[in-house]
């Protein structure tokens, strides 16, 4: 898999080339498609905290997301706890599929930046989050002075327990949040590197 980061020139536009998809900073013209996705009940039932109107959706895009993004990326390689949240893209047709981020886990002790992701119901089992894990995996360790990578999982989901797994992640034990049991996995840098 070739994983290049780069600004597209088209968009100005921070990406990521994980093979047949692309990781690539949000853009206001994402936001329906967002809208959708989170609506999915397989998306909400694990990440409600991205359910939303159309509006909320646009406001948070516009005015949070989008700045955060932009924030991150001049602060590199010194990004504290600064949020990235990326598209998954189609590489072939440009159609946003779904999203990979990296934020801070206030749950979690230090350290504690986490990974999270989602991909519509129309696009699973096809290798692509696992291609988008990775590819955010990549960019982290190889750019950032992230040292350990974290992800919190329902036990009940079942896909993205195999993800993890895929992507070298280690189930380090279990974290109750808001009353619900989550696996809490871990994933170092001098780890990955043994194995990249």
């Amino acid at each position: 898999m070739l994983l290049l980061w780069r600004e597209n020139d088209l968009n100005d536009l921070f990406t990521i080339d994980c093979g047949e998809i692309l990781l690539r900073e949000f853009r206001i013209e994402d936001v329906d498609a967002i809208y959708e996705l989170t609506s999915q009940p397989e998306v909400y039932e694990f990440l409600p905290d991205w359910r939303s109107t159309r509006e909320q959706r646009l406001d948070w895009v516009t005015n949070y997301e989008i700045p955060e993004n932009k924030e991150f990326l001049a602060n590199v390689p010194s990004i504290g706890e600064r949020w990235l949240k990326l598209g998954i893209v189609l590489k072939e047709t440009d159609e946003f599929i779904g999203f990979c981020n990296t934020g801070i886990k206030e749950e979690l002790s230090g350290p504690n930046r986490e990974v999270a992701y989602s991909i519509s119901k129309h696009f699973r089992n096809k290798g692509y989050t696992t291609q988008a894990v990775n590819g955010l995996i990549n960019y982290l360790f190889k750019n950032n002075d992230v040292e350990q990578l974290n992800a919190v999982v329902l036990p009940r989901n079942v896909a993205s327990n195999k993800v993890l797994d895929k992507c070298g992640f280690q189930l380090s034990g279990n974290i109750k949040i808001e009353d619900q049991l989550y696996y809490h996995y871990t994933l170092l840098k001098s780890e990955f590197n043994k194995i990249n």
